[in-house]
């Protein structure tokens, strides 16, 4: 995007403003970083209570077969990604990721049955390639990509409650259920995942009630707006993988730690293995493993090792052996953390290694993911 197109702006740019909100370009739209409290308030803020977020800058996408069964619908997806769509049941969502000849990650996306078709958010950075290419692809669907609606992030241990004022029936909700909801009479799409390791809601709105809801979630004692750079913080902490940070084209869904999300239906031996894009490299992976994998690293010390840092094998530097893909603070954990690829021989959890920081070689131990305990309500 060059520096004279100008940023698109979501239905709640305004209210932002209001609330005082440091806005930053992101993926082409004018984005909130922070609000007055600040990132580190935000993040614990978000951790022991609600945090709400605007997200309506993500991709929110129909695929409709042309047939009206949806079953055609997931077949035909099915095509795109490593996912089991077909098994997905009406009202439950489901992580995924579209992939390419070579086995490298185009973006990763969230897929709900909707009873009659499939409801899938992409990243914003990628949402036109992604509608391209789902287009170019499902013939017998149609994709709409909806421009109407905006999309809200309620995120913490005390988001059901702060939601439940508007909606009460959100309590019997499971972790990714998605349900139709009636917020002050604005017909909502509402899923229970999150991206902060956090019990939490994506909210699926009109754009014009946009900021009306936003603002009644906020009248909740316990909700306060959240910028990115907690999001950031927040989802790093919980070991998610960011698209254009931890995962894209040059990184396999084996070497991102991701086989989690292959279900046994699309891999060797399972009823419909395979039949997408680079299977023969990622079922050969999930089989024989990679050369190299994704790894949570805890920095010693209170330097946080940022994105792009080289990783060594020595505090000499002289065995380059990897790099940090996304690295900060991390608020709840009260130390930097990180993470990154390194060589499969790398992997053990307390293993030792260095990451180049301004000329030095800073000690930095391989640490499980997440570096903190999920509160998803399964």
């Amino acid at each position: 995007m060059d520096d004279q197109t100008p940023l698109k702006k979501t239905p709640l740019h305004a209210l932002h403003l209001s609330l005082g909100a440091k806005m930053v370009p992101f993926a082409g739209y004018d984005m909130p970083v922070q609000y007055p409290a600040g990132v580190l308030k935000e993040h614990l803020h978000t951790r022991a209570a609600a945090g709400l977020f605007d997200v309506s800058h993500m991709g929110q996408v129909i695929v409709k077969a042309k047939s009206g069964s949806c079953e055609d619908a997931a077949r035909a997806l099915e095509s795109l990604v490593p996912v089991d769509i077909l098994g997905l049941k009406p009202g439950r969502q489901r992580y995924g990721f579209f992939t390419d000849e070579n086995g490298g990650i185009l973006d990763d996306l969230m897929i709900t049955n909707r009873g009659d078709h499939l409801f899938v958010v992409v990243n914003a950075a990628c949402k036109e390639a992604d509608v391209a290419h789902m287009k170019a692809h499902l013939s017998g669907c149609d994709v709409t990509l909806l421009e109407d609606r905006a999309l809200l992030a309620l995120q913490g241990p005390r988001a059901a409650s702060a939601l439940a004022g508007l909606w009460p029936e959100v309590t019997a909700m499971k972790f990714m259920d998605v349900r139709d909801a009636s917020l002050l009479d604005a017909a909502c799409i509402i899923s229970r995942s999150g991206y902060s390791g956090e019990d939490g809601f994506e909210i699926s709105v009109p754009s014009a009630q946009a900021e009306q809801i936003a603002k009644a979630l906020l009248e909740h004692p316990d909700c306060q707006p959240i910028g990115l750079g907690a999001r950031d913080s927040l989802r790093l902490e919980a070991g998610l993988c960011l698209y254009g940070n931890d995962i894209d084209t040059t990184t396999s869904p084996i070497e991102a730690s991701l086989e989690w999300a292959i279900q046994k239906a699309r891999r060797m031996g399972g009823e419909r293995a395979g039949g997408f894009p680079g299977a023969d490299r990622i079922l050969d992976e999930l089989t024989n493993g990679t050369s190299r994998r994704r790894v949570g690293l805890k920095p010693e010390g209170k330097a946080p090792v940022r994105g792009h840092s080289k990783l060594f094998a020595d505090g000499e530097g002289g065995t380059e052996i990897g790099e940090v893909t996304s690295g900060g603070f991390g608020p709840s954990v009260e130390g930097p953390v990180a993470m990154g690829y390194v060589p499969t021989d790398y992997v053990a959890p307390g293993k030792q290694i260095f990451a180049e920081v301004r000329g030095k070689y800073l000690p930095v131990t391989v640490s499980a993911l997440p570096f903190i305990t999920p509160t998803y309500k399964r």
